[in-house]
């Protein structure tokens, strides 16, 4: 109970909701190879953008980002789904970066309860399910694996978790989604600290990586919590791997 008070203590403190933002964001420059799926320009803008052709690929990923980023930062998300594609290096790929809800600003209350998360579950399960049929892995940083967690995500082969703050469920078979799930944590990840429990809406629960949670915990090397899709990094590696269909 110390753990709770001391982390409830903590976002006190560190308190950063998510702002609504006073002007319309403009759509960013991209080169010839992103094609941009989805923009809304109100508040701090959604924007979704794919890498490869989806519409003939086999295998699609789905890149689900954490906290701060937004239109303006949407620069970190495509960097990740970049990395995937590029580290995949075949044509029957296609990686979406997927900036389809609000995300937590800080870590203040937005990133330790639900709201955020369960309004962009609903939206991304949505997305899922419109995607042309081919293996669809959705890739999950950071309270984007809250998001991923509370989305229904059945008829997608994987689901991806790095750098989870806790999925508020228990274990896999509460999950909405009968795909494979895995999950990772670098040795050098802060989130390996923050107490998974959840009280109320405050919060996010089990941790994914924990045996009894039941998912397939695959190597993540000894890096930061935003560098597991560092080029060359083992995650990005592995993730790579089950994008692919190269994992049993």
């Amino acid at each position: 109970m110390s753990k709770v008070i001391a982390f409830v203590a903590a976002l006190l403190i560190v308190v950063s909701p998510v702002s609504a933002g006073a002007a319309a964001q403009t759509l960013p420059a991209f080169s010839a190879d992103v094609e941009v799926l989805r923009f809304d320009p109100a508040g701090r803008g959604r924007l979704v953008v794919a890498l490869g052709d989806l519409r003939r690929a086999r295998h699609v990923a789905v890149v689900v980002p954490g906290s701060d980023v937004d239109v303006r930062r949407f620069g970190s998300l495509l960097a990740m789904a970049r990395a995937v594609h590029t580290a995949a290096d075949r044509d029957d790929v296609a990686v979406v970066a997927w900036l389809g809800y609000d995300t937590p600003e800080g870590l203040g209350i937005d990133a330790a309860t639900g709201g955020l998360a369960r309004a962009g579950a609903a939206e991304l399960t949505t997305f899922v399910r419109e995607l042309p049929a081919a293996h669809v892995s959705v890739l999950c940083h950071s309270y984007g694996s809250v998001v991923c967690a509370l989305a229904d995500l059945e008829g997608v082969g994987d689901v991806v978790f790095t750098g989870s703050p806790g999925v508020r469920a228990s274990s896999v078979a509460e999950l909405r989604t009968g795909a494979r799930v895995w999950a990772a944590r670098s040795s050098g990840d802060w989130t390996g600290w923050v107490p998974k429990v959840q009280v109320g809406d405050l919060g996010h629960g089990a941790d994914p990586v924990a045996p009894e949670f039941g998912a397939r915990v695959f190597p993540a090397g000894d890096g930061s919590h935003d560098e597991y899709y560092r080029v060359g990094g083992v995650a990005l590696g592995e993730i790579v791997r089950i994008v692919t269909g190269d994992v049993r």
